[in-house]
């Protein structure tokens, strides 16, 4: 880890600060392999200290080798102050993306001479640029996953409802090593499917649905997400015809991944085909972002977004359809970017499943 506190170090050189402080769990667990859920780490230019609470004086102990932890009795940037390790520091900078306005004013009362300056993707970027060892993670979170996804395929049949399904989806990820959901699984049978992030309910599956199946489970610290649309018996030739659109835009986008493209490039090449067809106003979303520490992080790929890919981000491509009434269709991999291509780490067929 000690790389990753000599990256914060000149993180916060490059933006005119004397420290920088890191507070959101993932981060911490990027930086430190810190696992709990409350911390602050303080870096400056020739020391660091992590901060937590009672809770974890163990976990601490046995997760954060390298760099000197306190267990705070009160709050943890007050500790900070209260143990000079700040003395002397004018400015110092923290992640904005996930900090409370709330927290943020608790912060800059506590550390009191120190300005506290709150920017904006402030590690994004370092976490993005994952080592080989982090893609490693992702792919295995993304194959426990894939052993849900043929755990639960015996499953979907007509007359079980979403919530069911949703609730074996829990269950397996559990039961496969998963340390928690990634986020609540999201199962959308019929004109259901046509909610790109629809909540399991008690609708039943009937005979010529269309079964839109987005999940995904933490394993060792890694999120996975993968979706794929199933039918239930004979869909009919419409939504064949735009389950054969969404696959090959999804193919396309996987074939042009690359580092060094921008979000908006990747976007393009999926939304390109899907327009072409004649589904444009359907394709309702952007194209994906990334993942890894957490479910949803930087980079975008988005039409909005002029932000270049780098090397080693991991990354969803997941194109949609979406017709209101009728059915939806999302089909969704995780690729590790290099130079000159993409690694998929997802492994499930994308053929359409008729059960």
């Amino acid at each position: 880890m000690a790389d990753r506190i000599s990256a914060l170090r000149q993180l916060a050189a490059d933006n005119d600060a004397d420290a920088i402080l890191v507070t959101h769990p993932p981060d911490l667990r990027w930086a430190l392999g810190f696992s709990g859920s409350n911390g602050l780490l303080a870096v400056r230019d020739d020391d660091a200290l992590f901060v937590t609470d009672g809770r974890y004086t163990e976990q601490a102990r046995q997760q954060v080798a390298r760099v000197p932890t306190a267990i705070a009795a009160s709050g943890l940037a007050e500790h900070v102050a209260g143990s000079g390790f700040l003395t002397g520091v004018q400015r110092a900078v923290v992640s904005s993306d996930h900090l409370t306005v709330s927290a943020f004013e608790t912060m800059t009362s506590a550390l009191g001479g120190t300005e506290v300056i709150p920017v904006r993707q402030l590690v994004a970027v370092a976490i993005a640029t994952k080592t080989l060892a982090e893609i490693e993670g992702v792919r295995q979170a993304q194959l426990v996953t894939a052993d849900v996804f043929d755990a639960v395929l015996p499953f979907l049949r007509a007359g079980v409802s979403e919530r069911d399904i949703a609730a074996e989806i829990v269950y397996q990820h559990l039961k496969k090593g998963a340390e928690a959901m990634s986020f609540e699984p999201i199962v959308a049978a019929g004109a259901r499917g046509a909610l790109p992030h629809a909540r399991p309910s008690e609708h039943v599956l009937a005979e010529g649905d269309l079964v839109v199946i987005d999940m995904g489970g933490i394993v060792d610290g890694f999120c996975s997400d993968m979706t794929r649309t199933v039918a239930i018996g004979d869909p009919g030739d419409d939504a064949r015809e735009a389950y054969a659109v969404v696959l090959e835009a999804q193919m396309a986008a996987v074939h042009a991944a690359r580092a060094g493209m921008t979000g908006s490039a990747l976007d393009r090449v999926a939304r390109d085909v899907i327009e072409q067809a004649g589904f444009g106003d359907a394709f309702s979303h952007s194209l994906g972002h990334g993942v890894g520490y957490e479910v949803h992080e930087w980079p975008r790929l988005s039409q909005h977004v002029e932000h270049v890919l780098p090397v080693g981000a991991t990354v969803t491509i997941e194109p949609g359809v979406y017709l209101p009434g009728l059915f939806g269709i999302r089909i969704e991999d995780i690729v590790a970017l290099r130079e000159g291509g993409a690694d998929n780490l997802t492994t499930p067929t994308k053929e359409l499943l008729i059960l």
